[in-house]
């Protein structure tokens, strides 16, 4: 089953787009809970989805949907994930569900799909399932996020295509933004995404301050608790 994106608001414009890639993921986090939108343990993927590459660039796009299942013969896909893609405003994130349990079974994504995703402009994918063709895929800058490094494809298919999909427990719906390093992924309330770079700096500000005293000749262990509360 294909839908349509839910787009909520209008794309942001690319200067914040380009203010968020300035912060890792933690830093993002932590600006987010200044705002007291949502609770500090939602919005963001569980460990098990993890960077495989995680000396590249951060990444940051809005999410196209999928689900797919690499168990067992079944009727091929039910709708072209590229054309769901491209309803998306770039730049683009693939953020897909796998259905198996276990999940992480087959790959769906090697070689092959980071090519003609990059050509639809799409920085990366996060995924339950799993991932192959390590070095190819490296060496083209896409991103994976996955549960799993897979040898075989197996009888991988997409299940359903532009639909709310939950992944390492986070719930993305497409449109959705999307920001992802090394440290992990990480889903921006687009309605405060304007103002977090200015938060973020704020955020890396205050940590500075009280890492600068902490290396300081001031240093006391008996007002750590004191200096803390002022710099945070």
């Amino acid at each position: 089953m294909t839908q349509e994106p839910r787009m909520t608001q209008e794309p942001l414009d690319p200067p914040v787009l380009e203010g968020l890639r300035r912060y890792d993921s933690p830093t993002l986090a932590n600006a987010i809970e200044t705002f007291d939108i949502r609770p500090r343990d939602e919005g963001f993927a569980s460990h098990e989805i993890r960077s495989i590459f995680p000396d590249l660039p951060v990444m940051v796009g809005y999410a196209a949907t999928a689900t797919i299942r690499a168990r067992g013969k079944a009727p091929n896909d039910p709708g072209p994930l590229w054309e769901h893609v491209r309803t998306l405003p770039t730049p683009r994130v693939v953020v897909m569900q796998d259905l198996d349990d276990p999940p992480a079974h087959g790959a769906f994504w090697g070689e092959v799909m980071a090519t003609t995703f990059t050509a639809l402009k799409c920085e990366g994918v996060v995924t339950s399932g799993s991932v192959r063709d390590l070095d190819e895929a490296h060496a083209i800058g896409f991103r994976f996020f996955a549960r799993a490094v897979s040898v075989s494809h197996a009888y991988v298919r997409t299940e359903s295509v532009g639909e709310t999909v939950t992944v390492g427990g986070l719930e993305v719906s497409p449109g959705d933004l999307i920001h992802a390093d090394k440290h992990g992924v990480l889903s921006i309330p687009k309605e405060i995404a304007a103002e977090l770079p200015a938060a973020a700096e704020k955020v890396v500000a205050k940590e500075q301050r009280f890492l600068d005293w902490v290396r300081s000749e001031d240093f006391d262990p008996a007002r750590i608790a004191e200096i803390r509360k002022l710099t945070h």
